[in-house]
């Protein structure tokens, strides 16, 4: 994953918030995916206003140290086609 390109949630992703995090459903894949945390959850309701990832994370409020953690879950995200890059 590019933490400097443009990302979004897939037009084919449903979010539904949880005390927990949330939960992703793919409508086209059918794949579901859990969020373990509100941060989490925070970072990928950003993706589509900011300019990158790493713009994602300064929005959100992710301390440097914290990043990697949330990169690899954002990681993640995309190679289940939760997320795609988009033009920025």
């Amino acid at each position: 994953m590019d933490a400097d390109a443009a990302w979004r949630l897939h037009p084919q992703v449903s979010v539904r918030p949880e005390p927990f995090g949330a939960l992703l459903y793919h409508f086209g894949t059918r794949k579901l995916s859990f969020l373990k945390d509100r941060t989490l959850l925070e970072l990928v309701d950003a993706l589509g206003e900011s300019d990158s990832a790493v713009a994602a994370c300064d929005r959100v409020g992710i301390p440097v140290d914290d990043r990697p953690r949330y990169l690899r879950a954002l990681a993640t995200l995309e190679a289940s086609a939760m997320i795609e890059e988009r033009a920025a």
